[in-house]
């Protein structure tokens, strides 16, 4: 295999990059900056941007396979970066495949774009996408996986894993976002219930990428499906948010607000954002007052059937390791 991996240089991608080195396949990285990590075990690295095709082109000549990673995360932004990088940015991608005549794409897609703002227990494949979204992050992942399995074909084969809240070692995401929270006592539970909530460790999100790439081929089984990829193990989100303080030597979230008045702090933060043209991120919106007051946890007997996907790490060593890596940080 030689792959092309974009966003190689982020939590996922890295992670994928190194099981990639680690049986020694041949790696290349796109990414908009170069990162010595990945030097050290030998990836070649292209800079530049997903929204630009000439650089994707070029990034993606000689390979056979791709791992499309790269995306525009996050809770809040313009409307205009997150199509840029997540929609033409896969546009991009696949015309890459089409160009080099490469046959395998895998594509990171998101569980969140079937979230209708109610509870999905048990979720699988079948959910279908909303008529609409309160968010640009899920609305543009959606409209990228559609054009990922249309894409799928005769001379290319595509799939889409939709890995739910990766966390681990080298986060710089989720975990940094709950302690800085938890540090500053601005945590609180949204609503009355503890909702079962599924996550999924980075290690296990990189393996199922692996594993689909091997078992993807123009006219095979998982050619133009989506999976969705967990730890299997759901979890109340308010164990699970106390879990990651209590790796951090933080304690546990206390007291809680109602979930309707949250969702409307939630428009009232956006409607001023807007407003005003405030920079970083409202301290809550409609999207997250929704995800936080629901359950998400999905069956993953798809991924498990067709993938081979088991996950190795349990969240309690995953813990054990984020624990370690914590510590690390502060030494």
């Amino acid at each position: 295999m030689k792959a092309l991996v974009t966003g190689g240089g982020g939590f996922l991608g890295g992670a994928i990059v190194r099981l990639l080195r680690e049986r020694g396949e041949t790696v290349r990285s796109f990414s908009r900056q170069e990162y010595p990590a990945l030097a050290r075990i030998g990836v070649e690295q292209l800079q530049g941007d997903i929204e630009d095709q000439d650089a994707v082109l070029h990034a993606a000549e000689g390979c056979d396979t791709v791992f499309h990673v790269a995306a525009k995360a996050g809770i809040w932004g313009s409307a205009a970066e997150f199509h840029l990088a997540n929609v033409t940015g896969t546009e991009n991608v696949i015309a890459a495949c089409r160009h080099h005549g490469i046959p395998r794409l895998v594509f990171t897609g998101s569980p969140s774009v079937v979230f209708d703002g109610s509870d999905v227990e048990g979720g699988n494949e079948s959910l279908p996408y909303p008529a609409q979204y309160e968010a640009d992050y899920p609305r543009t992942k959606a409209l990228a996986e559609r054009l990922v399995i249309a894409a799928n074909g005769p001379d290319l084969a595509t799939v889409s894993l939709r890995p739910h809240l990766i966390w681990g070692p080298g986060d710089n995401h989720l975990v940094p976002r709950i302690i800085a929270k938890g540090r500053a006592g601005k945590l609180r539970r949204i609503g009355s219930r503890d909702c079962l909530v599924d996550t999924v460790y980075v290690d296990n999100a990189a393996a199922a990428h692996l594993l689909a790439a091997d078992r993807l081929a123009p006219g095979a089984a998982i050619a133009g499906n989506c999976y969705f990829i967990t730890n299997g193990e759901p979890l109340p989100l308010g164990e699970m948010i106390n879990r990651i303080l209590a790796a951090a030597d933080l304690p546990p979230v206390s007291g809680s607000v109602p979930s309707s008045v949250a969702y409307a702090a939630g428009l009232l933060c956006e409607g001023f954002w807007s407003l005003f043209s405030l920079l970083g991120e409202p301290p809550m919106t409609r999207f997250v007052a929704r995800e936080m007051a629901t359950a998400h946890w999905f069956d993953i007997s798809a991924a498990r059937r067709d993938l081979g996907y088991v996950p190795a790490v349990s969240i309690n060593e995953g813990l054990i390791r984020l624990r370690a890596w914590l510590a690390g940080e502060k030494a």
